[in-house]
């Protein structure tokens, strides 16, 4: 069994930054993956950036050159830095384990934490 905490989450105005983190723990197994998807009132829950093992990246388009994704397998943290925020990115914002592969594909294995609350005001 795999936990997902997430933290960091809150109100900042549009232009401001966040810091997201999240804390693993469990039976990673082969699960060499971590990620951060998103999901706003009405939509689906949605890939925002990923990493592997050997911090390869990968971002949604809506979030290029904004948002840096980070892992510190000692600590067994991954974290988001979201900068220039926008109202848009609202959203909770979830942790996610998975297979990261051939240099481009993130697949989550179905473990969620609780999700962290962004709010970005106009």
């Amino acid at each position: 069994q795999v936990q997902l905490v997430e933290s960091g989450g809150g109100l900042v105005q549009a232009g401001g930054s966040l810091r997201l983190s999240c804390v693993v723990s469990g039976d990673t197994g082969t699960l060499n993956g971590l990620a951060w998807y998103r999901q706003s009132p009405g939509n689906e829950r949605e890939l925002v950036a990923a990493i592997d093992h050997e911090e390869t990246t990968k971002y949604a388009d809506f979030v290029k050159d904004r948002f840096a994704i980070s892992r510190d397998d000692a600590k067994n943290t991954v974290t988001l830095l979201m900068e220039n925020l926008k109202p848009e990115d609202t959203a909770v914002y979830y942790c996610s384990t998975g297979h990261y592969y051939d240099g481009d594909y993130y697949k989550e294995a179905g473990y969620w934490g609780q999700g962290t609350q962004v709010t970005v005001s106009s």
